[in-house]
């Protein structure tokens, strides 16, 4: 990274680190509903901690999302960044799983080698998260060989997907999005130093993919509309949540330290409070007063959340802002 560091850092502001950060997670116009659009919608992974999350996830952005859309073939669940559940596409699943493998050779080996007594141990079974790790002795389902990936080139392409996706970000913003080693996440920043560009944003310097310049200097976007984001979403998970929420209040009420953290309401590219779902019912807490038109816009993606099993329509209750 020294390299990059000997040149002036472009300076980028709050509104075009936001827009260019829509613009890449897709989250200002709804792709087609595809195939190719559900794993464009994934490229930084949709955790599943919550229930369904993923699938909200992906109608968020993508047009027409089936209810069984996170079961299809193209995608595939496994524990990913932080040892989180994660539905990633099929073709990811060895940047999601051997990009979060340990640099150091002896750790690595003892992760592999637990993996290979899951393997055995289940032979091809399902079994309860509990009784598979007592029969391995620890837990690291994922932690697996993936045909034609080794660990550097999928940490690699872990970071490339963190910092395009997620960026500006910094090598501690990829450690702890990534559940790795700070030293791990600046051995790997170094490796990429060729393809980064150094940023200086309000939150300090940074780095973004040096492809990605362009768009940062011009997002060219229209950030109209709502969304509905689940708890866990990948926009939600950016290292600088000061630059998403710039209110202390409203951060503790967003990331909350509750096992059950509420999703975040998007309006107008800017995060305006937090909603939780139970059932049929969706509680909107919004921390300001919404326009008419806007209101509707969350009634109306609250109505269209492509939730399996629900008898009757979606009802939104507000709460006082």
């Amino acid at each position: 990274m020294s390299s990059s560091r000997r040149t002036p850092p472009l300076q980028v502001d709050r509104t075009k680190i936001l827009r260019r950060r829509m613009k890449a997670g897709n989250l200002h116009v709804r792709l087609p509903p595809e195939r190719r659009s559900l794993c464009r919608a994934a490229r930084a992974g949709l955790q599943d901690s919550a229930p369904r999350a993923a699938l909200l996830s992906l109608h968020a952005r993508v047009s027409t999302v089936a209810t069984s859309a996170w079961e299809d073939e193209a995608f595939v669940q496994l524990w990913g960044p932080r040892r989180a559940v994660y539905v990633v596409a099929e073709q990811d699943r060895g940047v999601f799983s051997l990009g979060t493998l340990p640099r150091d050779p002896k750790a690595r080996r003892a992760i592999e080698a637990l993996a290979g007594r899951l393997r055995d141990g289940l032979a091809g079974r399902t079994m309860p998260a509990g009784e598979a790790a007592r029969a391995a002795g620890e837990l690291h389902p994922n932690q697996i060989k993936v045909a034609g990936v080794d660990p550097h080139t999928a940490r690699l392409e872990l970071a490339r997907r963190y910092v395009h996706i997620l960026g500006p970000g910094t090598p501690v913003g990829f450690a702890r999005w990534a559940g790795i080693t700070k030293a791990d996440a600046a051995a790997t920043f170094d490796a990429l130093a060729t393809e980064l560009l150094a940023v200086r944003t309000p939150g300090g310097d940074a780095w973004v993919l040096a492809r990605d310049e362009r768009d940062l200097r011009d997002p060219a976007i229209d950030p109209a509309g709502a969304r509905l984001l689940p708890s866990g979403d990948a926009y939600l998970l950016a290292e600088d949540r000061e630059l998403l929420v710039a209110d202390d209040a409203h951060r503790r009420a967003l990331w909350s330290p509750s096992n059950v953290q509420p999703g975040g309401l998007l309006v107008g590219g800017e995060l305006v409070g937090t909603w939780r779902r139970g059932q049929r019912r969706v509680k909107v807490a919004p921390w300001r007063r919404l326009a008419r038109a806007e209101r509707e816009a969350v009634e109306a993606e609250a109505g269209s959340f492509p939730l399996p099993g629900l008898i009757g329509a979606i009802e939104v209750e507000w709460l006082l802002a």
